[in-house]
């Protein structure tokens, strides 16, 4: 008896220990054998962060460096966390250049330091030909050898390429080898990169991708990876693979799944804003807890589809199109404490175990400094774009001109009287001090004041008006901010007197 409860006991331990080796979700390790610790903490990240946060991404062509990053960073207000590149497969000159390679490489490190996060995909030449080679295919070329990313193969080439010997899979193998290069000066870099080759798979519009059966995509994806693994001993990659939505039933992501060992992330690309549930849902499923990404997108998703597919873990947004989403949906997305980009305090909370097994320092507090608006020049009423009441745009400025120096505004309006000629005032405003103008009937006093980073401007009016032997106390707020890169002065006016409360907004245009 106590023989046999012994042996169970001893089999509920092995059943605990087993669980234990893997999060509620799934495996936490990288499919990579003796992967480096760096990869080991890239994986946990998004383990860590799946289903809570979701990371911002942006793509750059190979021989821009960081351009579209830097775009997307001053467009959008914030600094994208995911640096997402290409190994190139263009002519010189040309932005897809593969010759841009040694740049990637110093670009690569440069941003992982910065605290960026790296993938990099490759838009692979064809083993038909040699690089350069052309996005597309070149009108009257010989379909017999295609040169070009987009494509076909003939099922015989496709099958040399997966047959170990032949000259198309030396020609393969020399390609690999090539990039293999470079991935390993980032590996001797301590740099772990989230490597998506084949990306899109399951589509027919790549070389390489749409081929099911013996010789398949998914059995090239598998070539790759030993090729990479177990030949060039490459231990810094987190495999992503990556596909497309499956619009066609040929295209169901369980025919391009090339096994639970040879990927550690699962990636979809969506383009026209397509994030339909069940593609979501079947990732989810082909998963097995494993993290997700949306490695591509031309929109990232709204706030209402990440609430409905959370496990999204970051999305890319391809070079060029990150204007196809506007400035203020953008600010919706990066506004909400569930989307983090460069500046935030949790992403800095989560790459922190990940900089300090690559020997970086904790990334400090970034504090975005912006610098004060200036509200000089001469502005002009438009009384068709202004939100006005009831008593119309009496009493309103028809011209201000406005001088705005360090410490002071000198403010001179002018009003065009019906019955009399032009009324003049101008006042000399210094923030926090109280600035009085007018006399006898008519006294205001203002306080000025600015926010604290600079982009509002406040003044704080009480007047006073005597009409005979009556007094009337009007109290006035103003708010001015510029917009349209400082063509437009908007002022929201708000004010109480004896007339009732007027809740304005005045627009002036920049002459």
């Amino acid at each position: 008896m106590k023989n046999i409860t012994k042996t169970v006991s001893l089999l509920l331990l092995f059943v605990f220990v087993a669980i234990s080796s893997f999060s509620i979700d799934g495996p936490r390790k990288p499919v990579t054998p003796k992967a480096s610790p760096g990869a080991v903490a890239l994986l946990d990240l998004f383990y860590n962060i799946s289903g809570k946060y979701t990371l911002t991404g942006q793509h750059n062509f190979p021989n821009i460096q960081d351009r579209n990053t830097r775009f997307a960073a001053e467009y959008i207000g914030e600094t994208p966390v995911i640096f997402s590149t290409d190994w190139g497969f263009a002519k010189e000159d040309d932005k897809d250049s593969y010759l841009a390679r040694p740049e990637i490489v110093k670009e690569a490190i440069r941003q992982y330091k910065l605290g960026s996060i790296i993938t990099i995909c490759w838009h692979a030449v064809p083993p038909t030909a040699k690089e350069p080679v052309t996005f597309q295919p070149v009108p009257g070329a010989d379909p017999q050898m295609l040169a070009s990313v987009q494509g076909q193969l003939t099922d015989q080439q496709f099958k040399d390429i997966l047959t170990k010997g032949t000259p198309l899979y030396k020609s393969w193998c020399a390609q690999v080898d090539s990039v293999a290069v470079y991935l390993k000066k980032l590996q001797d870099a301590h740099v772990p990169v989230l490597w998506r080759p084949y990306h899109e798979m399951n589509g027919n519009w790549f070389w390489w991708g749409g081929r099911t059966g013996k010789y398949s995509t998914k059995a090239l994806y598998r070539q790759i990876y030993d090729r990479l693994v177990k030949y060039h001993k490459l231990n810094n990659l987190i495999w992503v693979w990556s596909v497309d939505r499956p619009n066609k039933p040929e295209m169901q992501f369980s025919n391009y799944y090339p096994g639970d060992n040879y990927l550690d992330i699962l990636a979809l690309d969506v383009y026209g804003s397509d994030f339909k549930q069940e593609y979501y849902d079947s990732l989810v499923v082909l998963s097995k807890g494993k993290p997700l990404i949306l490695g591509e997108v031309g929109n990232p998703p709204s706030l209402d589809i990440l609430s409905k597919q959370p496990k999204w873990s970051y999305w890319v947004i391809w070079s060029g199109m990150v204007r196809n989403t506007l400035k203020k949906q953008h600010k919706v997305l990066t506004s909400d404490p569930r989307i983090l980009s460069l500046e935030d305090a949790a992403y800095r909370e989560a790459v922190a175990p990940l900089r300090k097994i690559s020997g970086l320092l904790p990334l400090p507090e970034i504090k975005i400094v912006k610098e004060p608006l200036n509200f000089t020049g001469k502005w002009v009423f438009n009384e068709e774009k202004s939100n006005l009441d009831n008593f119309g745009a009496g009493n309103i400025a028809d011209l201000m001109n406005v001088v705005h120096d360090t410490g002071s505004i000198t403010v001179r309006k002018t009003y065009h009287l019906e019955d009399a000629d032009d009324r003049i005032t101008e006042d000399l405003l210094i923030p926090g001090e109280e600035n009085k103008s007018g006399s006898g009937n008519y006294v205001q006093t203002t306080i000025m004041s600015t926010s604290e980073n600079g982009d509002t401007l406040t003044l704080d009016s009480q007047v006073t008006m005597k009409f005979g032997d009556k007094v009337f106390n009007q109290v006035i707020n103003e708010k001015w901010t510029l917009r349209d890169k400082g063509k437009e002065l908007v002022i929201k006016q708000i004010s109480d007197y004896f007339r009732g409360k007027r809740n304005l907004v005045l627009i002036y245009d920049k002459e």
